[in-house]
């Protein structure tokens, strides 16, 4: 060490050193203004929905024939984690989640394997199911999202509007995918009234049958002449709607025009499947994406730009109106970081001067921007954006990238107020603090280093944290070698050879009694050791009474409201009652745009969105003022779902951080019977319901609907020459409506559909009178070959992996932990699910079991984190005592920990844990330079109880000072909703065990070592 001296051979070359400086500060300067900028970190979605349709099949059949088939297969996928399945009546839905561990690399290899073992398996799947489809685009995020509304305009004007919008958008830089939300499909309808054909003689399925023979794209050949080849076109397709009323119907020797005994009209889907509405106006909506690796800001320009020139082209009475505008969300949270960065800049800088001086302080002060350039520079290369962690973590970052520089200058100073001339100053800085410096920016890159190594969504979504912090730290450890010795060469003040004595400015009032306080903790080191001790014991038996969460709320103003209903809903009963909602919304001061989604949920305009698939619920995005506005419309729609909308099932909520958990109170039943496994999620329910720290307790089966069942008489319909599937297609036809053929218009496709006229259609008791052909050509009423009774049948169930499962989901009241609501119910559902059957099970779920999953990813790499600290350790100290000892100060963090967060009921979450493993490496990097100093004082011959006196004493403003500046630079971050109890937790725990190693390291050292007093002269730490 002492022949390669860097800050030596920096002052060597400063030509070099200070072009590297301009180099890298307009690299760093280019690189952030250049950075891509996100509202999130990217973390991968790892769910696949597949839909299978069968239509006409009831719950069992689906469950049976189709469920079952489809999970034993997905089942043998090696990266499976688990399998939630709804099932319906004509249709399933599996929800594919992959295992948390699985790379993002990995992901879409594993989606091919679902497609390939699904694809593999479906000739074993009745006939007449429809799919499965696949959807593995679950995680596109639509960050951007317009709206067309005019009130004085068709739907069909509007489409147009929209479908000239769509291209323009899709030509801007930077867009991936543009999707229609509202769209309305246009259908063809032959309306009829069955009395009127069967007068006629004319059987409905005479006109199916007609119009597919005369529509049909049928090959006629290529006739083959001596010198070309002709294609022969038959004629017949379509080409007006007034061509399918033209068309002549034969019956009973007599041609009837279509349009004569049935109404032919071209409308859209009746009813429609979803709709949405802005500000209560019928809507359609853009939906809009950004390719992989786009520049936010960039696309939000674009996507202006285009927007701006469609209002001016769109005639008066259209309105292009904004409701989830990404790049502005991004651009506003940058900015606030970005504020966030410079007010702990500023706060760093004015503990340097204050502590420092002008000069010494300007020193350290200006090495800042240095390390942040090269910082930035770092990120572009490596492709990090500035997001919601990459901002927090240059935040954290910031506190400690001066800790280095601090050292470094005040060994400088110390030297040249001795005396001696700047280099050597510089090179004894270089040969006495860079190796300790460089461990503990080790060990303090390694606090983080768990959030990287764990293979965990969560994980995933703060990994940025580690890269931004690490490579500021190591930044900083070389800047503190190379660039602070240049700027002091160049800046700190000469004292003109004059030597001074290194011990005066030690002899201070302050000195004297913080060496005289460090004296009696180590005449008294037992007691101190046993106090600190029993300090941590009872923080650790504290820490159980601090609330628990796992993510925090968003700080964005939207709240979504999910209005859940029946699932035999109508279309137009959703759209009554979110209108009610919503109509009581549009006054609000507080409320900025109210957009409601009937008969769907959003689309994911929010990465971490918990996506709503079922289409019996309206979900409205209420857009507020701001975060205070936010909370006041919160309570209000709480009350209003309780008095104003009885009858449904009504959820408002804050926009989640991290990956979506959904419900925070989960509990997953499992068992083979359904109406036993009913029971049992009821019993869980009013035990839920018991407690006032829970609200809206419900389960996700869903109730019994109401079926019309038609019984019939097999033989009387054989004589009839009238089938079950004859019988089935004619109700299909006269109530649903029968696709018959379809009809081309340019790009367009549009179905034939046939079906009743509405009064036949809603009117239930008329089906009793519904006529059916024979086959000898006359009609009967469906009553004489069959029996019409009201029945009912399950409308919708889950399973997961194959077992049949009930999930019972709750909210927790206002200002209560999900954590710390589940961990008080469990024990006592634990002991009821011990009194079940043999083959029911009771599973928690929810943001405890996200958490501890979390928690458990993060200890499973600890033990490597371990081994990297103790070889870190032991490669400075050589020494397995001194080793442990520094190690054991680590856990003492826990005392300030929980003192603050008690004191401020500040919430535990994965974020804090986080913080706090950072926090361990904070706290040992602080020991092992004490421990450092007092070696060296022993290698100089001082006696032991001097030795580490004297050097806890010297290692004072250095340690206070770069605890000032780490826990201080943290104050910005307090008020941030997602790093707040981060930064709590680190500066209770940094203040904390600042104290502990300045007064219980030095007695811990002396109980430890005084009997080793006859250690060898020369030993250093």
């Amino acid at each position: 060490m002492s022949r390669f001296n860097l800050s030596r051979l920096a002052l060597a070359h400063q030509q070099f050193v200070l072009f590297s400086i301009i180099v890298f500060v307009r690299s760093g300067g280019y690189a952030y203004f250049h950075l891509g900028q996100a509202e999130d970190p990217d973390f991968t979605v790892r769910s696949m929905m597949i839909q299978a349709n069968w239509p006409g099949a009831t719950v069992g059949q689906m469950e049976g024939q189709v469920a079952d088939k489809l999970e034993k297969k997905l089942q043998t996928l090696a990266e499976l984690d688990n399998v939630k399945t709804m099932v319906q009546p004509g249709s399933v839905r599996l929800m594919v989640t992959l295992r948390d561990d699985l790379s993002p690399a990995a992901v879409p290899e594993a989606w091919y394997q679902v497609r390939k073992k699904i694809g593999d398996m479906q000739y074993t799947l009745p006939r007449g199911v429809q799919g499965p489809f696949f959807n593995d685009e679950f995680g596109t995020t639509y960050g951007n999202i317009f709206v067309l509304t005019g009130q004085d305009f068709s739907y069909a004007q509007l489409k147009d509007y929209a479908d000239t919008a769509r291209e323009a958008f899709l030509r801007v830089p930077d867009v991936d995918q543009v999707s229609l939300l509202g769209d309305q499909d246009q259908r063809i309808y032959i309306e009829y009234a069955n009395a009127k054909l069967a007068a006629l003689g004319i059987d409905p399925d005479q006109i199916v049958q007609t119009l597919k023979a005369i529509n049909a794209v049928q090959p006629a050949g290529v006739a083959q002449t001596r010198d070309q080849q002709v294609r022969i076109q038959v004629s017949g397709n379509f080409d007006s709607v007034q061509a399918i009323r033209d068309l002549g119907i034969q019956a009973k020797g007599q041609i009837f025009r279509l349009g004569d005994v049935a109404s032919v009209t071209r409308g859209y889907v009746d009813p429609p499947a979803s709709r949405m509405y802005f500000n209560g106006v019928p809507a359609l909506g853009l939906a809009i994406s950004m390719r992989s690796g786009g520049d936010v800001l960039e696309l939000g320009k674009g996507l202006q730009a285009v927007a701006d020139t469609l209002r001016q082209r769109f005639p008066i009475g259209v309105s292009l109106d904004t409701v989830s505008d990404q790049p502005r969300v991004v651009r506003d949270a940058v900015d606030e970081f970005t504020e966030s960065l410079y007010e702990a800049v500023g706060i760093v800088l004015v503990v340097c001067f204050l502590s420092l001086g002008l000069r010494t302080g300007f020193v350290v002060a200006l090495c800042i921007p240095f390390v942040l350039a090269v910082t930035f520079f770092v990120m572009y290369l490596g492709g990090i954006d500035l997001q919601r962690i990459s901002l927090g973590a240059l935040i954290i970052g910031l506190g400690l990238m001066v800790d280095d520089a601090i050292i470094a200058v005040e060994v400088m100073v110390l030297k040249l107020e001795e005396g001696w001339d700047r280099v050597r100053a510089a090179s004894f800085a270089y040969v006495s603090t860079a190796f300790p410096m460089l461990t503990g920016t080790l060990i303090t890159v390694a606090g983080f280093l768990p959030v990287f190594l764990a293979r965990t969504s969560s994980a995933e979504y703060t990994r940025s944290l580690f890269e931004v912090v690490g490579v500021s730290l190591i930044v900083s450890w070389f800047v503190a070698v190379l660039v602070t010795p240049y700027i002091g060469f160049k800046l700190l003040p000469d004292f003109g050879g004059r030597a001074h004595d290194e011990h005066a400015v030690y002899q201070g009032v302050f000195y004297r009694r913080f060496r005289g306080l460090v004296g009696w903790c180590v005449k008294r080191s037992m007691l101190v050791v046993a106090v600190t001790v029993l300090l941590f014991v009872v923080s650790v038996a504290l820490f159980r009474w601090v609330p628990k969460q796992f993510f925090p709320s968003s700080d964005r103003p939207e709240l979504i409201v999910d209005l859940w209903f029946p699932q035999n809903v109508s279309f137009d009963e959703i759209r009554r009652q979110s209108q009610v909602l919503e109509q009581t919304l549009l006054g609000d001061e507080d409320i900025v745009s109210v957009t409601t989604y009937a008969g769907r949920g959003s689309p994911r305009f929010y990465l971490p969105l918990n996506v709503q698939t079922q289409t019996n619920l309206a979900e409205l995005v209420v857009m507020t003022k701001g975060i205070a506005q936010r909370e006041r419309t919160l309570l209000k729609i709480q009350d209003l779902l309780g008095t104003e909308l009885p009858g449904v099932r009504g959820r408002v909520t804050r926009l989640e951080n991290g990956p979506p958990v959904g419900y925070p109170i989960q509990l997953r039943l499992s068992g083979t019977d359904d109406a036993q496994l009913l029971q049992i999620a009821d019993e869980v329910m009013a035990r839920l319901r018991t407690r006032r720290d829970i609200r809206d307790v419900n389960m996700d089966w869903g109730e019994r609907i109401t079926t019309l069942r038609v019984d019939v008489n097999q033989d009387q319909a054989r004589t009839l020459g009238v089938s079950s599937r004859g019988i089935a297609q004619a109700l299909q036809t006269s109530v649903t409506g029968l696709d018959v053929t379809q009809y081309y218009e340019g790009d367009e496709t549009l179905d034939v559909v046939m079906r009743l006229t509405d009064a036949g259609r809603s009117d239930l008791d008329r089906l009793k009178d519904l006529y059916i052909h024979t086959r000898s050509g006359a009609f009967v009423p469906l009553t004489q070959i069959a029996t019409l009774h009201v029945s009912s049948e399950s409308s919708m169930r889950w399973r997961r992996n194959g077992v049949p499962t009930v999930t019972v989901q709750a909210d927790v009241a206002n200002g209560a932990q999900a954590n710390d609501v589940s961990a008080a119910i469990w024990p006592a559902i634990q002991t009821y699910a011990a009194t079940l059957p043999p083959g029911y099970d009771i599973v928690l779920g929810g943001t405890l079991e996200s958490s501890q999953r979390s928690q458990a990813a993060i200890k499973t790499v600890l033990p490597l984190v371990g081994i990297v600290v103790l070889f870190l350790l032991m490669i400075q100290l050589q020494h397995m005592g001194k080793m442990l000892l520094v190690v054991l100060t680590a856990p003492l963090g826990m005392i300030g920990v929980t003192a603050i967060m008690l004191a401020f009921r500040i919430p535990f979450g994965f974020v804090a844990m986080l913080g706090v493993l950072a926090l361990f490496g904070m706290i040992i990097r602080n020991s092992v330079i004490l421990i450092v100093q007092i070696g060296q004082a022993q290698s100089e011959g001082v006696p032991l109880h001097e030795a580490i006196i004297e050097s806890s004493v010297h290692r004072l403003r250095p340690i206070l000072l770069t605890a000032a500046s780490a826990v201080l630079a943290m104050i910005p971050l307090t008020q941030s909703v997602f790093w707040g109890p981060m930064a709590w937790a680190i500066m209770g725990g940094l203040t904390g065990a600042t104290l502990l190693t300045l007064l219980f390291l030095p007695a811990a050292y002396a109980l430890a070592f005084r009997s080793g007093g006859h250690e060898k002269k020369g030993e250093q730490g």
